[in-house]
């Protein structure tokens, strides 16, 4: 059986991070991840991040990703890729599958950094070959080099329905429409200025009513929408495509933590269901934390600014930091999530946030 001072369960943004922030302070940090490669979503982002200096403003994400892995090899923090955890049992014993064999490891604290999966929507024809997630496209022409389709439609408004529709034109796709069923776009409006002026047309209060192919996509049928958001007859439009591209949300990763017996709140701006957790990332479950979008979703820059905070608390818990060292290094860590979480966009998600740690107060 493997042992460790901290298991993190994700080689993601925030669980790259938290295991950087931990092993910095002198921690054994084992990272345990599903994928063949590490470094989740920040390999398929080639686009700038924005913000400020401290949140790699002007980096790419691929580069980010990069930095984060040499610094994880520097440290010394084993990376097991190709691991399937499928449980977490009493005093943090994880069980997981790597080239077909079980394995265990033992570990003095967890932390789950298992991200979030896409949203799918139902209509006619979305069973179709040529239907998927905006990311699975993504992943396609930035980590694959594969084009998923000629004519594609996108389904979405937010940050990557915008920017994965820019990435698929830079790719060499033609993006035919972005169709949004709410009355306004709801990402930045530099990502959707951008496409404009690419010549995509964006409409809002529009939804798919079906898509027409007999083996893959062939062409949509949109339809506009009212103010209750039912379909207005007569107002269908008609594209040609053989890709439809959904980029409706996201939804947290919480079937680990549920097995853990975390105790949970239902807040829907951070896509429902989450874990309550306190300033330090840890759960009811006392030795498991979590950190980034299985907390709720945000941006990467936010996942990875609370898996550093996750790696401080282990630290400190652990006795590798001070309690004054790790109060100055959490201090710092905060003051950046407030930054980020703030604006016509964050304040949102800072309420929603203030709400999941005060639900652990609650609770005490």
């Amino acid at each position: 059986m493997k042992r460790a001072d901290i298991a993190v369960i994700g080689a993601g943004p925030a669980g790259l991070s938290c295991a950087v922030e931990a092993a910095k302070a002198g921690a054994k940090v084992v990272v345990l991840d599903e994928n063949l490669k590490p470094g989740g979503q920040l390999f398929k982002q080639i686009h700038k991040f924005f913000g400020s200096r401290e949140h790699r403003a002007g980096t790419r994400g691929f580069r980010i990703g990069q930095q984060l892995l040499e610094e994880t090899e520097k440290l010394g923090v084993e990376v097991v890729l190709d691991a399937a955890v499928y449980g977490i049992y009493e005093d943090r014993l994880i069980a997981y599958i790597t080239n077909g064999k079980d394995h265990t490891l033992k570990a003095e604290k967890i932390v789950l950094a298992t991200g979030a999966s896409e949203n799918a929507l139902a209509f006619p024809g979305c069973t179709l070959p040529g239907v998927m997630g905006a990311g699975a496209a993504q992943t396609m022409i930035n980590v694959n080099r594969v084009l998923p389709g000629e004519k594609i439609l996108m389904v979405g408004s937010g940050n990557v329905g915008l920017i994965v529709s820019y990435q698929l034109m830079q790719a060499g796709a033609d993006v035919v429409a972005l169709i949004e069923a709410a009355p306004k776009i709801g990402g930045y409006g530099v990502h959707a200025s951008k496409i404009r002026r690419a010549g995509v047309p964006i409409h809002v209060s529009t939804t798919i009513k079906e898509i027409i192919g007999e083996e893959k996509v062939e062409e949509v049928v949109t339809i506009e929408l009212d103010r209750n958001w039912q379909q207005i007859p007569g107002t269908e439009k008609n594209f040609e495509a053989d890709t439809v591209c959904l980029a409706v949300g996201l939804s947290p990763l919480t079937e680990l933590a549920w097995m853990a017996g975390c105790e949970f709140v239902y807040i829907p701006p951070l896509g429902g269901q989450v874990p309550i957790h306190d300033r330090n990332m840890e759960t009811t479950l006392e030795g498991v934390y979590v950190a980034g979008d299985i907390t709720g979703v945000e941006e990467a820059s936010s996942a990875m600014e609370e898996g550093r905070l996750a790696g401080v608390a282990c630290a400190e818990s652990l006795g590798y930091y001070d309690k004054i060292k790790a109060l100055e290094l959490k201090n710092e860590i905060w003051n950046r999530l407030d930054a980020l979480r703030t604006g016509p966009f964050g304040e949102g998600r800072f309420q929603a946030k203030l709400k999941q740690v005060n639900a652990r107060g609650q609770l005490v």
